[in-house]
């Protein structure tokens, strides 16, 4: 089986249609096995009982930002090594420097496309 095969997913975004374009992009790179939720707080509970390898996560949610969900994640010996992608439609020095400070793996900046996610993707978990 390939990597495109195995590759489990969680995309965190609150907002529908931003969950709805990623998870398109997915379905057209041909990864199969991913989880969406619109909700930080719930996707870290889930992430804790049932790890995966790479969270697709929005930056700007309600109750916690995609860099407060990063930061719970890494500080957790069961999701500490979750790959981590943040996406964001400003990717000011702050927020990069924080991501990195924090273990961010990569970060997509919108509006994006198929490609771009993709690439994304590779330079985390390696060839699809």
């Amino acid at each position: 089986m390939s990597l495109k095969e195995n590759l489990r997913i969680m995309i965190v975004d609150d907002m529908s249609v931003s969950r709805a374009l990623i998870a398109q992009s997915l379905d057209e790179i041909g990864i199969k096995h991913y989880a969406t939720e619109n909700d930080a707080k719930v996707a870290l509970g889930k992430l804790a009982a049932n790890p995966v390898h790479l969270v697709i996560s929005d930056m700007n949610m309600p109750g916690m930002s995609g860099l407060q969900l990063l930061r719970a994640l890494r500080s957790a010996k069961t999701t500490q090594r979750i790959g981590f992608i943040l996406i964001t439609g400003t990717p000011s020095p702050d927020i990069v420097r924080e991501g990195q400070q924090l273990g961010l793996n990569n970060l997509i900046r919108k509006p994006f496309t198929s490609a771009t996610v993709k690439s994304a993707i590779e330079s985390v978990v390696g060839k699809l």
